[in-house]
């Protein structure tokens, strides 16, 4: 289980960068439209204004049930092991178990 502390920074983080989304969007096609060199350095200086931690890099996906920020599968949004244990346990509809 991740500590709570950098499971609700995280969730910081996915506001903060819904709320700076369309600012950060219509700066990047001004800067595709604008043909000057020293128009796009005033546009790339508006881009770094809004807060780093609003930036979708920094974003990171996290199981589910336990907050485990690696080896996460997309499709079912779980960890590796909470993965395999649901599997096990039939849990997941589709999903076929391997045992080695």
């Amino acid at each position: 289980m991740a500590r709570k502390s950098l499971i609700q920074r995280e969730k910081k983080r996915q506001k903060m960068e819904q709320k700076y989304h369309l600012i950060r969007r219509s700066s990047k096609k001004q800067i595709s439209k604008v043909p000057s060199l020293s128009d796009k350095w005033e546009i790339y200086g508006k881009l770094q204004s809004p807060p780093r931690n609003s930036a979708p890099t920094r974003l990171h996906r996290r199981c589910f049930s336990t907050g485990r920020p690696r080896a996460n599968y997309r499709d079912f949004g779980l960890s590796g092991h909470i993965l395999r244990e649901m599997v096990h346990a039939c849990l997941l509809p589709g999903a076929t178990r391997s045992s080695w």
